[in-house]
């Protein structure tokens, strides 16, 4: 077999001696908190609003979680969905799982039913933990009939007092008579069961995602792929322990797991979690908790920046900022950077490859390809190999175009029960994007356009044919067509394009209006543009191609 030109690892150069040395991470997150426990248990591993847990005490709540779980019948291996927004809660409750054995499935809380009951039934869910206020709505009923049999459920007002509505802006409910108190049970001082603990190569985590082809599939993130990812922060990116670490991207991504939550843990850091995104809370948090790193989409640095109380001071405690989950253009690089101050580091990565499998060093910058005016998304891991390669899987030289394709030790090892898909899509263990790019001889990589017809909104990957199928149950609409479309905010944002069926009669705004409420809020169609035909091919397949360059007259 002819050794791949990639194999050399160019950018070795572009990587300092730390960088470049092997990492030894924790065989766990559990485990890498129990070091952070020895050696600084009073220090805060969490801050939220005016609200601090230290490590000793995120240790025992979570212990008592553990406890709970395995006294109602949780056995090594089972599923146990998280469905919160960034607060305390979901800290607890992932560890707690861990540490009863169980495997994490991270959930998007806004997810509408038919998105939830669709992984409770693929994942064979044992429990879930849920705000209050989403079990009450609808969760209670989409779980009727699954292999759910625990129920937990958290209020987000607990463990702090500000009761900030600009993103606090809910009231505290009863705690539902069938479900829990996450809570009150972490506070039992239950004992964590013994023999539990997770080894580096289990499944630490199923991960829903379109993937490279359309149905979500759950990506089995291990433990071993979790941590190194996250040693591999720690170390490459410098920062003193202890640190702040801010929560830009949610825990429920890859990115937040990965880059944030598992970083500032296994660096005995403080996590700063302000439950969801609101640019004048973060700034304001970013004042109070001197954070030294955050990573969130290009989107969320283009609101903080255009917030009228931004200043200097809110990012000067900040030792790197990255970004990932959406295409960074550099034109907002350069004006972040002169407006504000810090250079925003781009990043690549997938849920499968457990997040980063590129990023762009603390000591360097991006270059931007001259040709194309795309920014370098990072060079790889020295543990990491990233190819691009041809429809055959060959290599194809430095700086020409084509899929790229990962191997190293942040790469899942397959979808969730699907060994047809995990075979396309890891071939040989070699993760295969699905995104087209290139790499420069120095070993920079380029992500220059997806090989599917995926859409990337605000980090957030939404496949067309999930919209186009809830559109298609509308009574008046005959053929369905989505594509992407470019949103100087989102990245992309969706946009449908609609026949309607003889006689039918229906404005654009209704049918946006239908699947909002059908979908989650970043998978609705913006923009809806009726067509009296739309254009298909001789086999009468509708090319979507088409309508992206403008639909035929």
């Amino acid at each position: 077999m002819t050794t791949s030109i990639y194999a050399a690892k160019p950018w070795l150069g572009l990587l300092t001696e730390a960088q470049r040395a092997p990492v030894h991470p924790a065989a766990s997150l559990v485990h890498a908190l129990r070091t952070s426990v020895d050696s600084a248990p009073d220090h805060p591993a969490i801050a939220y609003f005016d609200a601090r847990l230290s490590y000793r005490e995120v240790d025992e709540l979570s212990d008592s979680v553990a406890g709970h779980l395995v006294s109602r019948g949780l056995e090594r291996g089972d599923r146990v969905a998280i469905m919160l927004q960034n607060s305390p809660h979901f800290v607890i409750a992932l560890l707690g799982a861990w540490k009863a054995g169980g495997i994490v499935v991270p959930l998007n809380p806004m997810y509408k039913s038919g998105e939830v009951a669709h992984v409770l039934a693929d994942a064979e869910v044992t429990a879930l933990v849920s705000s209050d206020r989403a079990w009450e709505a609808y969760l209670r009923d989409t779980a009727a009939g699954s292999s759910l049999r625990i129920a937990l459920t958290a209020c987000e007002l607990d463990l702090q007092t500000r009761d900030d509505t600009r993103v606090l802006n809910f009231e505290r409910l009863p705690v539902p008579p069938d479900t829990d108190d996450l809570l009150a049970v972490a506070r039992r001082g239950l004992p964590a069961p013994s023999g539990r603990d997770p080894e580096s190569g289990d499944v630490a985590l199923i991960s829903y995602t379109s993937g490279t082809t359309g149905v979500p599939k759950g990506a089995m993130n291990s433990h071993a792929n979790i941590m190194v990812n996250a040693e591999r922060q720690r170390t490459g990116h410098g920062i003193e322990a202890g640190a702040c670490y801010f929560a830009l991207a949610p825990l429920f991504h890859i990115t937040g797991m990965v880059c944030e939550l598992a970083v500032s843990l296994a660096n005995a850091g403080t996590l700063a979690l302000t439950y969801r995104f609101d640019a004048g809370v973060v700034l304001d948090a970013f004042a109070e908790y001197r954070p030294a790193y955050t990573v969130g989409p290009s989107t969320a640095f283009m609101a903080l920046a255009a917030h009228p109380a931004v200043s200097r001071d809110h990012f000067s405690s900040f030792r790197v900022i990255s970004s990932g989950g959406a295409p960074l253009p550099p034109a907002l690089v350069e004006k972040f950077r002169a407006a504000i101050g810090p250079y925003i580091r781009n990043g690549y990565g997938l849920t499968e490859c457990t997040a980063p499998c590129a990023a762009v060093p603390p000591q360097r910058e991006a270059p931007v390809d001259p040709a194309s005016g795309t920014l370098a998304v990072g060079v790889p891991g020295a543990d990491t190999v990233v190819r691009i390669v041809d429809e055959r899987g060959d290599d194809v030289p430095f700086g020409e175009q084509g899929e790229i394709a990962v191997r190293g030790p942040q790469v899942a090892s397959g979808y969730w029960r699907q060994p047809t898909a995990t075979a396309e899509t890891f071939p040989d263990g070699e993760l295969r994007t699905g995104d087209i790019g290139f790499m420069d001889a120095e070993g920079w990589l380029y992500v220059v356009d997806r090989k599917k017809d995926m859409i990337n909104a605000s980090g957030f990957k939404v496949w067309p044919r999930e919209v186009e199928d809830m559109l298609y149950t509308h009574p008046a609409v005959r053929e369905a067509a989505v594509i992407g479309v470019p949103d100087a905010y989102r990245g992309e944002s969706v946009k449908a394009f609609v026949s309607l069926r003889p006689g039918a009669s229906v404005e654009p705004g209704e049918l946006g209006a239908y699947c909002k409420e059908r979908l989650a809020a970043f998978k609705y169609p913006r923009e809806v543009e009726i067509l009296p035909e739309l254009p298909k091919s001789t086999s009468g397949k509708i090319l979507r191609r088409v309508l992206r360059s403008g639909p035929a007259e």
